[in-house]
């Protein structure tokens, strides 16, 4: 009689089998290309202490003794396990041979079951879990022996979970055997009479091992985003950058006419930072000796990064150092030009008076970290302010002008630039050779040099003596219509603006920069402190937050008597410019020489700048 064979079509579950059976194939082949001593080694099947072999195993074993029956199969089986040094496997199917069963054999037989159900739990939990740490750690090997140590688990339960039906149903334990023997032998496909469930006919194992894969694939994803967003936070933390600090809008500067850029500028459409929004860390990576008197130092973000902040060309940065346990700030204005992003310079004259100065002279060194907090400045002036400009600069007062020329000839700037430079003598001026660079190499570019107490005429390059109106209108033509800026001592300054003024210069067109002199050294000694009484000079000035009050002399600013009593007043220049130390005036009134960092609605709060707010008479501010 024949027997007809009818194949089933492959489920996806059956595709999914192939294809992890034909990767462990090749996993181990290449396992043993790297191993080849143990090409030749029989593959030993992993086994947990006290389970049994593998169905398929005992399978063979039966195909290799079909000659002396099913029971001689298992004995051969048995034989060569404890010649292996392993206890002999309990007998299961062949048990269900001996038909009829007593119920003593039924139940060793329900405890034999029970004991695979057990084992093949064991095996799928510790198979499922191997695999998992092998597919994260990419490891080939172990994913195939986690992988045959799986199907080793899910064979026992099958088998253990038919006997049990078996015994439980009361059905001919023979038929149970003769269809297991098939099944290994590949006689026959198994009819199943269970009706498949669930998409693409899938069993519950099936969706509960994918949901568990799907669900160890996110969490590994999620982890993966943690540790990105803790990484980014480091590193902005390193290079000192705020992240409640908003980007910087991209119209912050007026739209341009396009020019051609150097390779090292940036767009310059890229907005400055708002005043005085950053603080953090800079480290000198240069010093420059640009005069006898006068350092450039470079500075640059810590990290190696581009700066923490944008600026533009005139403006300038605060540093603050420790003397004494009490924080000193000074200001000092960016002499590079915002087209370099790799780092900011300022050139300091060394002061003997000066705190500030004196320090960076003498104390700080290449790979030292200074404290800094800006960009501020309203000084400042860009290819879309004017079609044209006229820098009048003395001594240090060079510095914004320089940010400015360099800018404009990294821009490649065609319109002219004027720039008149007042010095003490040849060995004063700060830098010197890059202007005559400069100015031979971009012809947009006039620069007068004028020496005040120079005696030679150093063949005719420089002027002698000071700038006067007859040497601006000589040299700036047309200036009634041009953008003038003045940086430098208030003699200076003073002097200038009187004489743009006889010029006929429009107010509206000048722009002015202070630049404080610092006291000169007193030639008599110091005579004892004496205390200070109320006269018709004096006055009192009281700060109403901290409930204080000090004496106040018609040159003493309110800043200046803050300090005297320890009242915590912020500010930075110290000339009028930057706006740090507005202060509301309560009751009274002051004078200030300078205020241009206050606008209309300042004026209209009663917002007074305490650096250069004097008075004559009682006043209170909310400090």
């Amino acid at each position: 009689m024949m027997t007809k064979t009818i194949c089933k079509p492959y489920t996806v579950g059956g595709v999914c089998t192939l294809l992890l059976i034909s990767w462990g194939a090749w996993a181990q082949s290449d396992h043993q290309k790297h191993h080849p001593q143990q090409a030749s080694m029989p593959s030993a099947q992993p086994m947990s202490m006290g389970t049994n072999p593998t169905p398929d195993t005992a399978g063979g074993k039966m195909a290799g003794g079909m000659g002396g029956g099913l029971k001689g199969g298992m004995e051969t089986e048995m034989g060569d396990m404890m010649e292996m040094g392993k206890s002999p496997p309990k007998e299961l199917f062949p048990s269900l041979m001996q038909a009829p069963l007593d119920p003593a054999q039924r139940d060793a037989l329900g405890q034999l079951a029970n004991e695979r159900i057990r084992n093949g739990n064991s095996l799928l939990t510790s198979g499922l879990q191997a695999l998992k740490s092998a597919t994260q750690e990419q490891d080939q090997v172990t994913a195939q022996t986690a992988m045959e140590q799986i199907h080793q688990g899910q064979s026992l339960l099958k088998s253990g979970l038919a006997v049990q039906r078996t015994l439980a149903e009361g059905t001919d334990p023979r038929v149970t055997a003769l269809s297991w023997f098939k099944q290994q032998m590949n006689l026959l496909p198994v009819e199943s009479t269970e009706q498949p469930h669930g998409f693409f006919g899938l069993s519950w194992f099936h969706y509960i091992t994918m949901l568990s894969m799907a669900l160890f694939v996110v969490a590994v994803v999620g982890l993966y985003v943690q540790k990105m967003k803790r990484a980014n936070a480091l590193v902005a933390k390193l290079a000192g950058i705020s992240p409640e600090t908003p980007a910087p809008a991209s119209d912050a500067l007026p739209t341009t006419t396009a020019l051609l850029t150097p390779i090292s500028a940036v767009n310059p459409d890229i907005a400055p930072s708002k005043p005085n929004s950053w603080s953090g860390t800079l480290l000198v990576t240069e010093i420059f000796d640009e005069t006898p008197n006068v350092k450039t130092f470079r500075l640059a973000d810590p990290t190696g990064g581009k700066l923490p902040f944008n600026y533009l060309p005139g403006q300038f940065i605060t540093v603050t150092i420790e003397q004494a346990g009490v924080p000193v700030r000074r200001s000092y204005t960016i002499a590079s030009s915002p087209t370099h992003r790799d780092f900011c310079e300022i050139t300091v004259k060394h002061e003997p008076q000066g705190v500030v100065s004196h320090f960076l002279h003498t104390q700080v060194k290449e790979g030292a970290l200074l404290q800094f907090t800006g960009p501020s400045g309203k000084f400042t002036f860009t290819e879309a302010d004017a079609e044209s400009v006229v820098l009048i600069a003395g001594g240090v007062g060079i510095t914004p002008m320089m940010s400015v020329v360099r800018y404009l000839t990294d821009r490649s700037w065609k319109k002219d630039i004027f720039l008149l430079f007042s010095c003490k003598d040849q060995g004063s001026i700060i830098f010197r050779e890059e202007l005559e660079y400069l100015q031979k190499r971009y012809p947009n570019l006039h620069v007068t040099i004028s020496l005040s107490q120079e005696n030679s005429p150093a063949e005719g390059i420089y002027l002698l003596g000071r700038i006067t109106k007859e040497v601006l209108n000589a040299r700036v033509p047309d200036i009634t219509s041009r953008r003038v800026h003045i940086c430098g001592p208030a003699p200076m300054i003073d002097a200038v603006k009187q004489m743009l003024s006889e010029l006929n210069v429009p107010k509206e067109n000048v722009r002015v920069e202070l630049f404080p002199a610092p006291a000169p050294p007193s030639k008599t000694p110091v005579p004892p402190l004496v205390a200070t009484t109320l006269t018709d000079t004096a006055t009192v000035v009281t700060f109403v937050k901290s409930n204080k009050t000090a004496l106040l002399t018609p040159n003493k600013s309110i800043l200046e008597a803050s300090e005297e009593v320890g009242v915590n007043i912020d500010y930075s220049c110290r000339v009028g410019t930057c706006g740090i130390c507005k202060t509301k005036l309560l009751t009274g009134s002051v004078a200030m020489a300078v205020e241009d960092a206050l606008d209309d609605d300042d004026r209209a709060r009663h917002i007074i700048l305490a650096c250069q707010a004097k008075a004559t008479g009682p006043v209170a501010v909310d400090a």
